[in-house]
């Protein structure tokens, strides 16, 4: 059921009702004359629009439909003004804002766009307001605020662009930062961008730009012992060529920075990262040389730290694994995830007592390290259950609130975006006790994902049937029984890939509740003997799901039943799971799945096993346990 009939059908159930408890004709006609205005607006019809919006004064969407004609009405500087006043603390009151100072700077009106101006999450207003503050005189602050732009190695907004064209006519603009935006470009590779900033250099400095530029189209030039010999930047150009290079060709890269690197005078700083990338490379890539590599890096960060200990898990040399963990900072050890290790290296190497007292504790944490540390020490999971407390009339009384009842309104009118949009907006705006009440809101309106990440930005974990709905129950229960799975698997994956939002769509373009992509539905379609309609049918739930269901036990049955492996492919595809196999012997699941080189994949794995298990514990099962998933990964 959408929002749209969920609201409509308080008007004779029980749930949370917009004032009045029914509907009444003034407000049906309130939202009639409201699509009205709005199109009167559009037409520029100022009497008609003002005569009707003259009646719509106390509907929740007025400052919508006031800014739908201010937005069209910028040169009116006092209406504009008393609107930003009057409803200062609404969403309309940023969006005409901003089309406003948009206006001011387009007209030049620099002196109100200063005096107007709000910190916004928007580069081209950040850049107009400085570019106000240049031509109101203070070019000082303006040219320091540019410089910091320039030094983002980023292509900004074309907003930006009086200010940055200020600052490469200013002696601000030193030889070193144009350099510096040059190679931040080409590391973010940005071509376009260094090839523009080219241009700022004197005769001989576009001549090693030039060198550069080719080096990092084909870093295959660096081979050439003479090519890069008497360049300025010598260092740096070489250095860039190996890192280029290291993601064709990682054993010759390595190969020629190990015996070349003191042909040429790279800086401390470059050659400090480039061992960094290159280490680190060896551990993405599986290889025994990393854990070496790894322990004689001069500077670490959390991400060096952390793969020591992955590599030395990978080699299962259990001394290094220790060796490594004591590397891990103070807070870093308490971690779960490290707590785990640090137990299972002492259970490897004779300390079981300590190894378990350490498991006994871990058990007691709901994710994945905590039920694989209760698999050990044969503990119950804790699940630790606590739902959110709702004092009498707790959602009533939030509902009534004018953004709620805005939100509940686009929602009725179809504008499930622009209602999406207006609730981040008034969630952003609340205490944590308040985003806790309006999480358990936006479940009784079964907008599952909506509650979820509302739930979470109330810092709150413990309520888990908000956490974990069992919407769509019956899909997944028969698909299940079909394809010989437990439900709460399809549930755990469901549960990662979408949040249960039958609408979701990734950047890629994967769709629905299990995340398809068309190319993989359409397919399924042919194996099944099922006519394939429109990529759009993903986003059904009976479709979406018994697709999704399809695939994951195919992705089951290619790698033998491990749900490790194939929980892995269906994130990061079957491919390259079947390129992290180990080579030359076993290794345990939790060893693989720790040294998946991928880290979204890594989260992937792990938080869709323990979901499993937590919808495990919502369905009143027992039959899954996280060591009977998971099981020895066998070379290729």
């Amino acid at each position: 059921m959408n929002i749209k009939c969920l609201l409509g059908s308080l008007l004779i159930g029980s749930l949370v009702l917009l004032p009045g408890a029914t509907i009444s004709n003034t407000l049906e006609q309130q939202r009639q004359d409201f699509l009205l205005a709005e199109k009167l607006a559009e037409q520029g019809n100022e009497t008609a629009f003002l005569d009707m919006s003259a009646r719509l004064v106390g509907y929740p969407l007025y400052p919508y439909l006031q800014y739908q004609w201010l937005k069209n009405n910028l040169p009116r500087t006092d209406q504009v003004l008393a609107f930003l006043s009057d409803y200062k603390d609404s969403r309309p009151a940023g969006l005409l804002r901003s089309k406003w100072l948009d206006y001011l700077a387009g007209h030049e009106r620099w002196a109100e766009f200063i005096q107007y101006y709000q910190a916004a999450d928007s580069a081209a207003l950040e850049c107009q307001f400085y570019w106000a503050h240049y031509q109101a005189g203070n070019q000082q602050l303006a040219l320091n605020e540019a410089k910091r732009l320039w030094s983002l190695g980023d292509t900004q907004p074309r907003e930006c662009d009086s200010l940055l064209s200020a600052l490469t006519l200013s002696p601000i603009l030193t030889p070193d930062l144009i350099w510096q935006r040059f190679e931040l470009a080409l590391k973010k590779g940005n071509r376009a961008l260094a090839s523009q900033v080219r241009h700022l250099l004197d005769k001989p400095g576009q001549a090693v730009a030039d060198m550069w530029l080719r080096v990092d189209k084909n870093p295959a030039l660096i081979l050439d012992s003479l090519l890069l010999i008497g360049h300025e930047q010598q260092g740096r150009i070489f250095a860039h060529g190996v890192e280029k290079m290291l993601k064709s060709d990682l054993d010759l890269a390595i190969t020629l920075w190990d015996g070349r690197k003191p042909d040429f005078a790279a800086d401390s700083r470059t050659v400090g990262q480039l061992e960094r990338k290159l280490a680190l490379a060896l551990a993405h890539a599986r290889d025994v040389r990393a854990y070496e590599r790894l322990n004689g890096l001069l500077d670490v960060d959390a991400e060096v730290r952390e793969w020591k200990v992955r590599t030395a898990l990978l080699e299962q040399n259990w001394l290094h694994v220790t060796a490594a963990l004591s590397g891990l900072t103070p807070a870093e050890q308490q971690e779960p995830q490290w707590q785990y290790w640090r137990a299972r290296s002492l259970t490897a190497t004779g300390n079981a007592l300590e190894g378990q007292a350490i498991y006994n504790r871990l058990s007691e944490d709901r994710s994945f390290y905590g039920f694989m540390a209760a698999d050990a020490v044969n503990k119950p999971y804790a699940f630790a259950d606590k739902p959110v407390f709702l004092a009498e009339n707790a959602l009533e009384t939030l509902a009534r609130e004018t953004d709620f009842k805005t939100i509940q309104e686009l929602a009725i009118l179809n504008r499930d975006m622009e209602a999406k949009r207006q609730w981040w907006f008034t969630v952003n705006k609340l205490p944590r006790e308040q985003r806790m009440i309006a999480a358990k809101l936006a479940q009784q309106w079964q907008w599952d994902q909506v509650a979820i990440i509302t739930l979470v930005k109330a810092d709150y974990w413990d309520d888990l049937a908000l956490r974990f709905p069992l919407t769509y129950l019956s899909q997944v229960q028969g698909n299940a029984y079909r394809q010989e799975l437990d439900p709460a698997v399809i549930f755990g994956v469901m549960r990662q890939e979408s949040m249960l939002d039958k609408n979701a769509r990734s950047a890629v373009g994967a769709r629905g509740l299990m995340q398809l992509m068309p190319a993989t539905g359409q397919q399924i379609a042919h194996t099944l003997n099922e006519s394939w309609r429109v990529e759009s049918s993903l986003f059904n739930p009976d479709i979406n799901i018994k697709y999704g269901a399809f695939y994951y036990k195919q992705l089951l049955n290619r790698f033998g039943g491990q749900f490790a492996l194939a929980t892995a492919a269906y994130n990061a595809g079957p491919n390259r799971v079947a390129k992290w196999l180990p080579n030359d012997r076993p290794i345990p699941a939790d060893v693989w799945i720790e040294t998946i080189p991928f880290r979204e994949t890594r989260k992937y794995v792990t938080s869709v096993l323990s979901y499993s298990l937590i919808y495990q514990q919502r369905l009143h099962g027992n039959a899954l346990k996280m060591t009977k998933l998971l099981f020895d990964v066998h070379p290729r």
